[in-house]
Parts: C-alpha cells; structure tokens; sequence
C-alpha cells in the first residue's frame, strides 16, 4: 500500500469513531453543558498519552513551534467546542454535512502555507463538493442566519486550522507530544468555565461522558497517524465518509430523517469524494 492508501484506510477508520463521538455528545448535551462534555473528553485522552509523556519527559514536551502549536490549540477549541454545539441545534447529518466544509479550508490552507501540490481534478472536485454544501445550507431560505449554521461552519474553520497545524508539526514533534499539548490546553481553558457550570452527572451521565472520552482517544491516535502519511487535499475528501456514518447513527440512534436537500447535498458531496478517489487509484497504477 502506498502512503496514500494507509493514510486513507486509517481515515476512514476516524471519521467514523469521530463520527461516534459526535452521537454520544449528542445524547449527552441534552443533560450537560457543552464545555463539561469537552472538558471530559480532554481529560481520558490526556490520559492515553501519560504513560508516553512520561517516559519520554521533558523531552516528550519539548518543541521547536510554539507559534504553531498557539494556532493549532485555538483551532482545536474552536473546532471542537462548535461541533458539540452545532448537534444542540442541528441533525446529526445536517451538522455533519456542514462541518465537512473544512475540506474547503483545509485546501485553501494546504495550498498558502504546506505549498501541497492541488491539481484541477481535486480542485473540481473540492468546488463540486462545496455546491454540495450550499444545497445543504440553502442561503436563500434561512441559511448562513441560522445560528446552528454558523457555528458548524465556525467548527469546521477551527477543525481545518487545527489540522494543517498538526500537518506542519508532525514533521518535528511525535504523536504523545501533539496529542498532550492540545488535551491540556483545550482542557484548561475547557475547565476554567467548570467553577460556574459543573454539573454532578449521575451514573448514566458518567457512563455517557466517559464513552464520549474513551471513543475519542482511539480517533485522535488514528487520525494524527493518518495526518502523517497522507496528502492534506486527499485527507480532506476522506471526511465526506462521515456523512454516511452520521446518516446511519441518526436515523437509529435518533431516529433522524434527513430532508431532501440534506440528501441531495450529501449525494453530490460523496460524488465528488468518489470522483478523488478514482483518481487517486488511477495514479497509484
């Protein structure tokens, strides 16, 4: 397998557990507020990276970009903070939808500051997917007004900053190091708010944000493993997988019917998903 292939495989695998922990903060926004459900997930995933940050301390800390890490943090609290959010207000697959606008960031950002290489095709490709999106969104109706909109957009801006930032730092820093820095740091500024709105889960309630924690370490793992082998532009189509695993979890989980336009939008963003990967098949020979 090429790079290519593995860091498309290992895609797949995390935009579906990502996927997952986007259902359970779902369910568990109902009972508790966004920042205790994020400063949860913070912590089990910090967890997961101690027995490395030990090891390999203060080495294990060390790094020669905190500019860079400053930028990724404030991405990743934007971005994680907002995908929370956006399922108060949304479906599971509309939030979903809107949040794979990251691949549109991510491009853009690949392009000005990693000076990756985007051909025609994945550049059609990526606008093709984008009137995928503004089907979804329908800016003539109520569109980029709607509060749930703008903050799943606000997420997938944040997610795509975050990302090129761990594109940049993965060529210097290993995995414990990158994982660490964003769970303290988004989990401090994710616990601060805590003192006002804490809440005492019960024991379903720790059941929930524990699951919430525990499916996020294996994502954030896998994922930063994908970033590492694969191409930004070709990670970034990998996200419109997500679609459907957010329409099987919503409709059994919530019992979610997507709308016309949701499908329409969504068909036309696995089209152009598909279209990438034909492509990229097609090279590899």
């Amino acid at each position: 397998m090429t790079n290519n292939s593995k860091a498309a495989f290992l895609a797949l695998i995390s935009t579906a557990l990502i996927t997952g922990v986007a259902a359970l903060s779902k369910a568990a926004v109902v009972d508790y507020h966004v920042l205790q459900i994020l400063f949860f997930r913070q912590c089990i995933v910090f967890l997961s990276t101690l027995p490395q940050i030990i090891q390999g301390f203060p080495n294990s800390l060390k790094t020669k970009n905190p500019k860079v890490h400053a930028v990724r943090l404030a991405g990743a609290f934007v971005g994680l903070t907002c995908s929370i959010w956006a399922v108060v207000f949304l479906p599971l697959t509309t939030a979903t939808t809107l949040a794979i606008s990251q691949t549109f960031f991510m491009a853009i950002l690949a392009f000005v500051f990693l000076k990756e290489t985007v051909g025609v095709h994945r550049i059609g490709a990526i606008i093709v997917g984008f009137i995928g999106v503004l089907i979804v969104v329908r800016p003539g109706n109520e569109g980029f007004a709607n509060l749930g909109t703008l903050v799943a957009i606000a997420g997938a801006l944040g997610a795509a900053v975050a990302f090129i930032s761990v594109r940049w730092l993965s060529q210097t820093e290993t995995t414990a190091t990158l994982i660490a820095y964003q769970t303290v740091f988004v989990g401090i500024l994710a616990a601060i708010p805590m003192l006002w709105l804490w809440k005492t889960p019960d024991l379903e309630g720790w059941a929930l944000l524990i699951s919430v924690g525990l499916l996020a370490v294996p994502a954030q793992w896998i994922g930063v493993a994908a970033v590492r082998l694969g191409e930004s532009s070709l990670l970034a189509n990998i996200q419109y997988a997500k679609l459907l695993y957010a329409g099987l979890l919503g409709y059994f989980i919530f019992g979610e019917v997507p709308d016309r336009y949701t499908l329409i939008g969504a068909t036309v963003i696995i089209a152009s998903a598909l279209y990438i990967f034909h492509r990229e098949s097609k090279r590899q020979i």
